[in-house]
């Protein structure tokens, strides 16, 4: 499947969920532990505190990786699927240096990471 993504569409999507949302939809897609991995965090369960409602807040650099996250999974997932996007999310990106989304999102690594997120959803995805 080739498909382009309006990386403009996807901030504004991005920008208009609270954060209680954005962790919420991250949890179920790729997991808490994955979800408290990228955001920086030591303790895997900590993103399920963060998305109830009376939880803490994450921290500022943690929050701009969440909203990272978000963007990038908005964007593969809705034109790859969940199971691509959940694939793209942890393996080997050739766009990334051979680092994962996920650790280039935790080195808040913003403007490679929606690049490769481009190259996959547009074809272009050889590296």
């Amino acid at each position: 499947m080739t498909a382009s993504i309006d990386l403009g569409a996807t901030h504004s999507g991005t920008a208009r969920l609270g954060i209680r949302e954005i962790v919420r939809q991250l949890n179920s897609t790729l997991g808490a532990t994955l979800v408290a991995s990228l955001a920086g965090s030591k303790d895997p369960k900590i993103s399920y505190r963060w998305a109830r409602t009376d939880g803490p807040e994450p921290r500022a650099k943690a929050l701009a990786r969440l909203q990272l996250a978000h963007r990038a999974w908005t964007s593969v997932s809705s034109a790859e699927g969940e199971d691509v996007a959940r694939l793209w999310f942890v393996g080997a990106n050739p766009w990334l240096d051979e680092a994962s989304p996920i650790e280039a999102i935790k080195d808040m690594r913003a403007k490679e990471v929606m690049a490769a997120a481009t190259a996959m959803t547009e074809g272009s995805f050889s590296g």
